[in-house]
């Protein structure tokens, strides 16, 4: 049978601020007079980047954009409007769902989406209650939660920004298992209503695919993180200190692997490093080319590369 392949994608997007100062949260460094002098030309060059780079994950596989895009680290609703009206992006049929977190950055996850391949059925956003060593409440990055239909398939999507390495792996860790042990609630009700349910859970875990949180409270033994391939001693989705990282990942319920009698197949899973992205010289050539090291103003689009997953839609 004929089949049309389609592409999942998901990229943290680095601070992707406007340049107004919102009273709410962190951000009086993310305008014109602050410490990173955000200006409207660095904000539209940004875009305008992060745009050309969403429009062409998997495109090389599928002849076109993907049909739904996770992303981390948006300020609010203005940013992704902003991206959706670049040149790259404005002719194409996207929307977005993105719920407001209490993270004190003000740092969200949403997800993209192409309104012919994707129908939305309904969205909400899962809180982390999470504390601090001495009791305080942390607040961090809501789980999104969205049901649709992808090609008219009924599918359930995870969208994760896990809690940072910040103050130490060790420290964080039991942050990150909290984080997944919160996920796989949400799927053991998904699972209820639907045995059969494709579920789809895709963010910056913050570890990598063989670390404990991910592989034994995420992952288990149920579901498949195509991912855990992808990462070398030479590649990744991100680098820190001249080490490779794959926080970012898109993972797999098993009914997605089935090899006959599949509406939505998996294919293959890969990260989109082009050289554009990339740092052209020096001792961090190869790394994903930032916005900021520091306050230091380097033009890039993010401290990560964009990860996807190619499936292939019988007709």
């Amino acid at each position: 049978m004929p089949s049309t392949k389609l592409t999942l994608a998901f990229y943290n997007l680095e601070n992707l601020f406007d340049t107004l100062k919102d009273p709410n949260i962190l951000d009086a460094d993310f305008t014109p007079h602050g410490g990173l002098k955000w200006n409207h030309e660095r904000y539209t060059q940004k875009l305008n980047g992060l745009a050309k780079t969403i429009a062409q994950v998997g495109k090389a596989e599928t002849g076109q954009a993907p049909a739904l895009i996770g992303v981390a680290e948006v300020e609010n609703k203005k940013v992704l409007n902003d991206l959706l009206q670049t040149e790259a992006l404005h002719t194409m049929n996207y929307d977005f769902i993105h719920h407001n977190s209490p993270d004190e950055r003000g740092i969200d996850t949403a997800l993209l989406y192409d309104k012919n391949r994707f129908e939305v059925l309904e969205s909400r956003s899962y809180s982390l209650h999470l504390q601090t060593a001495q009791g305080v409440r942390d607040f961090t990055r809501d789980i999104l939660y969205v049901e649709g239909k992808l090609a008219g398939v009924p599918v359930f999507v995870l969208v994760n920004h896990w809690p940072s390495r910040g103050e130490g792996v060790a420290i964080s860790e039991p942050k990150r298992i909290a984080a997944a042990e919160r996920n796989r609630e949400i799927i053991q009700d998904i699972q209820a209503r639907d045995p059969e349910a494709r579920i789809l859970i895709m963010g910056d875990f913050n570890d990598d695919p063989q670390s404990i949180a991910v592989r034994d409270h995420l992952v288990s033994t149920d579901f498949y993180n195509p991912m855990v391939f992808l990462l070398t001693r030479y590649a990744g989705s991100l680098n820190h200190r001249g080490d490779w990282y794959l926080f970012d990942q898109i993972i797999l319920s098993p009914n997605w692997m089935k090899a006959y009698d599949n509406p939505l197949e998996y294919e293959k899973s890969a990260i989109y490093n082009p050289e554009y992205l990339k740092e052209q010289e020096g001792k961090y050539r190869g790394n994903p080319l930032r916005t900021y090291a520091g306050d230091k103003y380097l033009g890039g689009l993010s401290d990560h590369f964009p990860v996807y997953t190619i499936f292939k839609l019988e007709d």
